[in-house]
């Protein structure tokens, strides 16, 4: 079957059928893949029935994959799970244990990881359980941000460095010996561009990894404060965006160089079990 690009008609996203993931792709395949993903950020999948082994096995084609940390991979009884690149998303309990990370509660608008020096370039997500109604994953194109930046915003930040706090996770809980941040000029974490350039495509894109504990290097609380409202709201206006409303077997893959996303919270006594990969990145210029 050949391959279909349907593009979701919003400012990113595209749906790509005729594949089967659970078997390997051939280089014209991943070539075709690889060339929507640029043009529309996030890929979506359809359908699929993988087991670990596929789901990095396909992640691997974009480039290496991170080790999930502790508190992504622990399962229910201590027991190991099948690879240590896989991360478990999930607000299961089972013997009294997290199997995975991030509950059930909202993820705030966010760029995976990008704390880090190196954040990763991609994340890969699949859906084995999911609740009746929630968890709808949001995404939000930032070369549209962007462009559509008023210019005297664009013109505050243009060669800013955003410190991207390390403290909390996407759900505003304090990370496992973290301490709370009482001055954000002060937050760990790392120190990126407002505006990075994207290695494959050229295209320049906003990057503020996420609100809370956020700081504009070089400026006074209070105008970093002001300018990263301005920025926020911006970014997360309906016309930069697509949410997707996931099924069982749905497989998204982004760019976490030039999206941001979020997911909606769900009713905490239903089971929602994502295996997610990370793919390794540079560090943004």
């Amino acid at each position: 079957m050949a391959i279909e690009v349907i593009p979701t008609g919003a400012a990113l996203g595209a749906e790509v059928r005729g594949l089967d993931l659970s078997k390997p792709l051939s280089a014209d395949d991943f070539e075709a893949v690889q060339q929507a993903w640029y043009d529309h950020i996030v890929l979506l999948f359809r359908g699929q029935k993988i087991s670990d082994d596929d789901l990095i096995r396909f992640s691997q084609h974009f480039g290496e994959l991170d080790i999930a940390p502790a508190s992504a991979t622990d399962m229910a009884g201590g027991q190991e799970k099948s690879r240590p690149e896989i991360w478990i998303i999930s607000n299961v309990i089972e013997n009294g244990k997290p199997i995975g990370a991030l509950g059930d509660k909202e993820a705030e608008w966010h760029t995976d990881m990008s704390y880090v020096a190196q954040p990763p370039m991609a994340s890969v997500l699949y859906s084995l359980e999911i609740p009746s109604a929630g968890g709808d994953t949001s995404f939000a194109n930032m070369y549209k941000a962007l462009e559509e930046l008023p210019a005297d915003l664009r013109a505050a930040i243009e060669t800013r460095m955003v410190n991207h706090d390390a403290s909390t996770t996407s759900v505003g809980e304090l990370r496992a010996g973290a301490d709370a941040v009482l001055d954000v000029r002060t937050a760990p974490g790392a120190k990126h561009p407002a505006i990075r350039t994207h290695p494959a495509t050229g295209g320049k894109a906003l990057y503020l990894g996420r609100r809370l504990n956020g700081y504009i290097e070089g400026c006074s609380v209070e105008e970093s404060e002001k300018l990263l409202d301005r920025l926020w709201a911006h970014c997360a206006k309906p016309e930069f965006s697509w949410t997707h409303k996931w099924a069982v077997g749905d497989l998204l893959v982004w760019d976490n160089r030039s999206a941001i996303h979020r997911r909606a919270s769900f009713d905490g006594r239903e089971r929602r079990v994502m295996h997610r990969t990370q793919i390794k990145g540079d560090r943004p210029r």
